[in-house]
C-alpha cells in the first residue's frame, strides 16, 4: 500500500475527503487508502472510513475511479449489514440522495460529506427498524418508553459465536458543557452517553435481569470531568430505562456542575502559589490542571511541576521537582 501523501491522492478526491474530515459533525477517520490500479500503487482513489455510530465505529469502503471523476463513488458496507439498502428503504425520502448521485459534481468538495451524512442517517433508521422487529416483549416495551428522547442510537448485533443483543446509546444531560468552560478549546460538543445492552429473547426468566450499563464520554471531557469517578445508581428489579434515566441525569448533572466549578478552585490555588514561588513559568489557563514554577534554594534552582487532579481539593496534587541546570 502506498503512503497516503497528498501527491498520491487525486486532487478532487483529496478536496472532498478533506472537507468531510474537517466539517462532519462527528470524528470520522480514514483507516487505510489504496489504489484501483492493480499494477501501480497510485493513484490512491479508494479508502476505508471509520464512522462513529452507537458509541462504536462502522467501517465503510468508499470506491472512487480516478480515471472517471464524473462518476459518483460506490460505498461498500460491512458484510453483517448486507440487507442495508439505503436508497430503497424509504422511497419518499430517497430523492435528495438520488439527486446527489445522479447529478454528481466532482468539483464540489461538499459532495462526499453530503453522501456520507445521508447514508449514516439512513443507517440509524435501518438499525432502529432491525431492533423494532426483534421478538422480545421487554425490548419492545423499553423502546416504546424512550423513543421520544432525541439522539438515541440502537444497534442489533448477532453472530455464530455470541447470542443476540441490542445496544442503545442514550445521550444524557440537556446542557452545553462547552459553553460552561471559559475559552473552551473543544472542537466538538462534549457529550455523556449511557450505553445500555440488553440480551435478546431470554423468555424463561420470570424477572428480567438488569441490562449492562456503562457511562461513555468523549475523551476530551476528562480534562474537566471523568466518568470513571461516577458510581451508577442501582437498577432496581422491574425497573425500565425510562424510570432509570431521570435519577441518573439529576445525579450526573450535579456532578458536572461541581466539576466545572472546581476549575476556579484550581485557578485560585495556582494564583495563591505565586506568592511563595513567583509567577508560573507555564500554566494550563483553561482547565488549570498543570502549572510549572521556577524556584530556588540557595544556589540551586529547579522547576516545580504541579499536576492537579479534577477532584482537587479532595485529591491532592502531584508535585515533581526538576533541576533547571543542564
Amino acid at each position: 500500500m502506498a503512503a497516503a501523501g497528498p501527491e498520491n491522492v487525486p486532487p478532487f478526491i483529496a478536496a472532498q475527503l478533506s472537507h468531510l474530515l474537517s466539517h462532519f459533525g462527528l470524528t470520522v477517520k480514514v483507516e487505510q487508502m489504496w489504489s484501483s490500479d492493480k499494477y501501480n500503487s497510485t493513484p490512491l482513489d479508494r479508502f476505508t472510513l471509520l464512522i462513529p455510530y452507537c458509541l462504536d465505529f462502522i467501517k465503510w469502503d468508499v470506491i472512487y475511479d480516478a480515471e472517471s471523476p464524473n462518476t459518483a463513488p460506490d460505498v461498500i458496507f460491512s458484510p453483517e449489514d448486507d440487507d442495508f439498502h439505503p436508497f430503497h428503504m424509504f422511497p419518499s425520502s430517497s430523492e435528495p440522495a438520488n439527486n446527489c448521485l445522479s447529478d454528481w459534481n466532482y468539483k464540489d468538495p461538499t459532495r462526499l460529506l453530503t453522501l456520507i451524512q445521508y447514508l449514516r442517517d439512513q443507517y440509524v433508521l435501518y438499525q432502529r427498524k432491525r431492533v423494532g422487529e426483534v421478538d422480545d416483549d421487554r425490548l419492545t416495551f423499553e423502546i416504546s418508553t424512550i423513543l421520544s428522547r432525541e439522539g438515541i442510537e440502537m444497534h442489533m448485533s448477532s453472530g455464530a459465536e455470541k447470542s443476540e443483543e441490542v445496544k442503545f446509546a442514550v445521550p444524557l444531560l440537556d446542557m452545553n458543557i462547552n459553553k460552561m468552560v471559559a475559552c473552551c478549546p473543544w472542537r466538538y460538543s462534549q457529550r455523556i452517553y449511557l450505553q445500555v445492552v440488553y440480551p435478546v429473547g431470554r423468555k424463561y426468566m420470570s424477572v428480567p435481569s438488569a441490562p449492562r450499563l456503562k457511562l461513555v464520554s468523549s475523551p476530551e471531557l476528562k480534562a474537566v470531568f471523568s466518568i470513571d469517578d461516577v458510581k451508577l445508581p442501582p437498577w432496581l428489579d422491574g425497573m425500565c430505562l425510562a424510570e432509570y434515566l431521570p435519577n441518573l441525569e439529576e445525579y450526573l448533572g450535579k456532578q458536572v456542575l461541581e466539576a466545572v466549578s472546581l476549575i476556579e478552585v484550581r485557578r485560585h490555588f495556582i494564583e495563591a502559589l505565586s506568592s511563595p514561588l513567583g509567577r508560573p513559568v507555564e500554566a494550563d489557563a483553561v482547565f488549570c490542571r498543570k502549572a510549572t514554577f521556577l524556584a530556588a534554594s540557595g544556589v540551586f534552582s529547579f522547576l516545580v511541576h504541579l499536576l492537579i487532579p479534577t477532584q482537587f481539593p479532595k485529591q491532592q496534587p502531584a508535585i515533581m521537582l526538576q533541576s533547571s541546570q543542564g
